[in-house]
């Protein structure tokens, strides 16, 4: 294989790991802290990336649009928590069918604000050459994103008091009571921030992809897929799954097809379930 047939390779893979960590890292954020599954961060992307389109159109730009976009969605992830999910603490079949409600919803409303056709961002930057192949700057600026994104993560649960205060009441929800921590406050806090890093992730795949209100279902798959891989670590958890399930589909999809690249991350998911029941990170033992 060539070297500019190589180098193409590479940042494939590292776009399609990227992919996956800014699809995944919210879902992990809302699961790994809190046990909740929601069914409705596919449409957290969505409003992500609906948002991004609405702010570019208002000629807010695209960086100062994806911004306010992934803000909103976490304002919107803050009143959906006070208003639906902190009644449902502990009901884990009742906070699964609420929030697939709720993108049930979301969905008819993004219909009904938006439109039922496909609409799209004009992708920023331009693009290099690496011998026969055009690369858009923007993957570059996803790859980027994507670890950005997984250290702000990091930063927020490991350097300040919001993350000391949210993993004390994770791991012992009684003890960080009696400590003085108000767990409902840190509970709309974890779950506005996760919503955030959703919104973030659809405003970044705006300018990539078709924006559409049903989009968000052609990647919940897959982030369920990396969360559950990933196992309880939030930034471990999603880096390594992100890394192993991105860089298999990749290498795949260029040896055959896409769909065969999709089957095979489906099947390198279910193997590494069936030897590491607990993910990735549950086998290492990474705290975070």
């Amino acid at each position: 294989m060539e070297a500019d047939a190589i180098a193409n390779l590479i940042l494939g893979t590292l776009g399609a790991v990227a992919t996956l960590v800014i699809i995944s890292l919210g879902l992990a954020v809302v699961f790994g802290m809190m046990g909740i599954i929601n069914f409705a961060h596919g449409e957290f992307l969505m409003l992500g990336a609906f948002g991004t389109l609405t702010g570019v159109r208002a000629g807010l730009g695209i960086w100062l649009s994806m911004v306010v976009a992934a803000v909103a969605v976490g304002v919107f992830g803050l009143l959906v928590e006070r208003l639906l999910i902190q009644r449902l603490y502990g009901r884990l079949e009742a906070t699964m069918l609420a929030t697939f409600g709720l993108s049930l919803i979301l969905v008819q409303g993004a219909v009904l604000i938006w439109g039922t056709s496909t609409q799209g961002v004009p992708t920023p930057l331009g693009s290099f050459t690496i011998g026969r192949y055009s690369i858009s700057e923007y993957r570059i600026v996803v790859i980027v994103g994507a670890a950005a994104l997984l250290a702000l993560v990091w930063w927020t649960f490991t350097r300040t008091r919001f993350g000391v205060m949210a993993r004390a009441a994770t791991q012992n929800r009684e003890m960080a009571s009696a400590l003085g921590i108000n767990s409902s406050r840190i509970n709309m806090g974890t779950f506005a921030f996760g919503a955030a890093l959703g919104g973030a992730g659809g405003a970044l795949l705006a300018p990539l992809v078709a924006v559409a209100p049903s989009m968000g279902g052609a990647y919940i798959a897959q982030a369920f897929m990396t969360v559950v891989v990933g196992g309880p670590g939030v930034v471990s958890g999603t880096a390594s799954a992100s890394g192993l399930l991105g860089a298999v589909q990749r290498i795949v999809s260029d040896l055959s097809t896409a769909f065969v690249g999709t089957a095979a991350l489906l099947v390198v998911a279910i193997v590494l379930l069936r030897v590491m029941p607990t993910g990735i990170s549950g086998r290492r033992r990474w705290s975070l």
